[in-house]
């Protein structure tokens, strides 16, 4: 696809030619197959621990949006998959230096072209979204889209880092839990019972 056709696509929200751009759900969930993934959420929290070599120590790191590491001594360091549901300016995209980038928002005139040219980009689909959205009766962070999926993949153990749901608020903005669209008491309740489902998946 030209970079035209890209824009064409993206502005008449023509669904097929921008997820064929993308490399299926279950190839991206099969790279994950017998790997420990961590998955580093914006917590506030996060900061105040010591869990950054921890999360380095994964085979794969997994995180989000702008991907605040305000010192890799409670963040570590590395960043193999980046989820996005915001735009990344170029000097944002140069720290955290991603090795694969996933869209997961279902906004996608915000998707740009360099992310959707990266290798092994994902397209989360839109069916995924409007499912969980619907079980939680709000938007779905992208946190616990993340969650929600990687559960389904055959990864040997999801170890999750900076999921309060709002408790401590985010590094990634000083909005409160009222400015925001999502529920974090039915997210925080999904978690759990997987987490109770199952043993693979711990929250740090």
């Amino acid at each position: 696809m030209t970079r035209l056709g890209f824009l064409i696509a993206r502005s008449l929200r023509r669904e097929a030619p921008l997820a064929a751009l993308s490399v299926t759900q279950s190839d991206l969930l099969s790279d994950l197959a017998g790997k420990s993934v961590a998955l580093v959420g914006n917590a506030r929290a996060l900061s105040q621990g010591d869990a950054g070599a921890k999360i380095d120590a994964h085979d794969v790191v997994i995180r989000i949006n702008r991907a605040p590491m305000p010192s890799a001594h409670s963040h570590g360091t590395r960043t193999d998959w980046l989820a996005l549901a915001t735009s990344l300016p170029a000097a944002e995209r140069a720290r955290i230096s991603p090795g694969r980038i996933l869209w997961m928002s279902h906004k996608r005139k915000r998707l740009d072209w360099q992310s959707a040219q990266s290798p092994g980009f994902y397209l989360h689909p839109l069916a995924d979204y409007e499912a969980l959205k619907a079980h939680l009766g709000a938007q779905p962070t992208t946190g616990v889209m993340l969650i929600d999926m990687l559960a389904r993949s055959t990864l040997a153990r999801l170890d999750l880092y900076g999921f309060d749901f709002f408790a401590s608020l985010s590094l990634s903005g000083s909005r409160s839990a009222d400015k925001v669209p999502h529920d974090f008491a039915a997210e925080a309740a999904l978690v759990g019972n997987l987490i109770a489902q199952d043993s693979r998946i711990i929250r740090n």
